[in-house]
């Protein structure tokens, strides 16, 4: 392997240009807060002048949400797990954010029977969301709403301040290991794009997918040593390698590269103004090799195609020199600021489940009654499975 920051110390210094010799009126500065601002004035000025400092606001904003939903699923188990003694909470849909499996099911399930599901239909709306947010604006969900693409970027980055740089995987290795996450990806359209209406019905109706979250709350509360030294191994690996999860393993990662590719919002390079100092490569999480951008196809401005690219905007934010490195829906457009990405990002996921809510879409068809009768049967065969199939049931089970 080698350091992230060898990227530039390859390349002879006599080669590449200065950012001090750029002139004045071409140089982007970075944003600097305007320390004699009132404080509210100033967090709004930065929010919509800085990319880096808003990207980590939304993030935030989300991953609190995230863990308000674990606070109230917490309870809620708590709830259930005591047969009822403790008091009720309902149990939050969010919830179902963190069953993508049982999300496919349900968008396919959706498109050969015409409506979703009553067992996890809001993991169906969030699913439509996710895809929807990459569709338009590439895979900006995993760079701004993600929390595991949140959790995953902290951690490279205290590897950064505590061991001066990250690794980069040879590309030998570096291609094979990507395609992991295709190849998982694969694997579950292929097995659940197999199943009929009927087999799909059947599993999402059963026991096993009715506490489907249950059971993954009771996985992590009661862990297996391998089960957490996987975890904690594949945490070490992120310390030092930027995005290892995401950029090797993560399905969903592999599924928004994909409808990321129609996004008509791509990070463009000018390469008129451009003064080859790498800057951009270098700080890109992807490893993408920013400053070649349209090399091959003769124009004067090329864009990103790259399935890793996840719109984050740091290589924009880097960039030294005014409209040269921008984010465009078409070469020729005008450029989109950061703050109306960070707004469009944010404003179609929440269109979308709201929508999902509007709809009545949101909440499940399972009664407070029915999910005290299943808390008292986890043990019980009807609720695991083998190899993705699930045990027989009948309708009073």
């Amino acid at each position: 392997m080698y350091s992230d920051s060898d990227v530039l110390a390859a390349v002879p210094e006599t080669l590449r240009p200065s950012v001090k010799k750029i002139p004045a009126g071409m140089r982007r500065r970075k944003y600097r807060a305007d320390a004699s601002l009132p404080f509210l004035r100033r967090q709004l000025d930065r929010l919509k002048n800085d990319s880096q400092y808003f990207r980590s606001a939304v993030q935030l904003a989300f991953a609190l949400l995230c863990i308000w939903i674990g606070v109230e699923f917490h309870l809620f188990m708590r709830w259930g797990l005591s047969a009822g003694t403790e008091p009720y909470v309902q149990r939050p849909p969010g919830v179902e954010g963190f069953l993508p499996i049982s999300a496919l099911m349900g968008a396919l399930h959706w498109f050969y029977g015409g409506a979703l599901n009553a067992v996890h239909p809001a993991g169906t709306v969030i699913l439509i969301a996710i895809v929807a947010v990459s569709v338009l604006m590439k895979k900006s969900f995993c760079s701004w709403l993600c929390p595991v693409g949140t959790l995953s970027e902290s951690l490279w980055l205290a590897g950064q301040r505590l061991f001066g740089r990250t690794f980069i995987v040879w590309r030998w290795l570096d291609y094979p290991l990507r395609s992991l996450k295709y190849l998982l990806l694969l694997f579950f359209v292929y097995a659940i794009g197999a199943m009929s209406l009927q087999e799909l019905d059947i599993f999402i109706k059963s026991p096993y997918n009715k506490v489907a979250d249950i059971k993954m709350y009771l996985f992590f509360a009661d862990i297996t040593p391998f089960a957490l030294w996987t975890i904690l191994i594949l945490m070490m690996l992120s310390v030092v390698i930027k995005n290892f999860w995401c950029r090797y393993l993560c399905p969903y990662g592999a599924l928004l590269g994909i409808t990321g590719l129609f996004s008509p919002l791509r990070i463009t390079r000018t390469k008129a103004s451009c003064i080859d100092c790498e800057l951009c490569t270098k700080v890109c999480p992807s490893n993408i090799l920013v400053h070649r951008i349209g090399e091959r196809n003769g124009g004067t401005a090329g864009q990103v195609w790259s399935d890793e690219c996840t719109s984050c905007l740091r290589c924009v934010e880097e960039c030294p020199v005014k409209e040269t490195l921008v984010l465009r829906a078409r070469k020729e457009s005008a450029a989109v600021p950061s703050w109306m990405m960070g707004a469009l990002v944010g404003g179609v996921f929440i269109a979308v489940t709201g929508m999902g809510m509007l709809a009545g879409a949101w909440h499940n068809a399972v009664s407070k009654e029915e999910y005290l009768f299943r808390f008292q049967r986890l043990d019980s065969p009807l609720y695991h499975h083998a190899q993705g199939s699930v045990p027989a049931y009948g309708p009073n089970d």
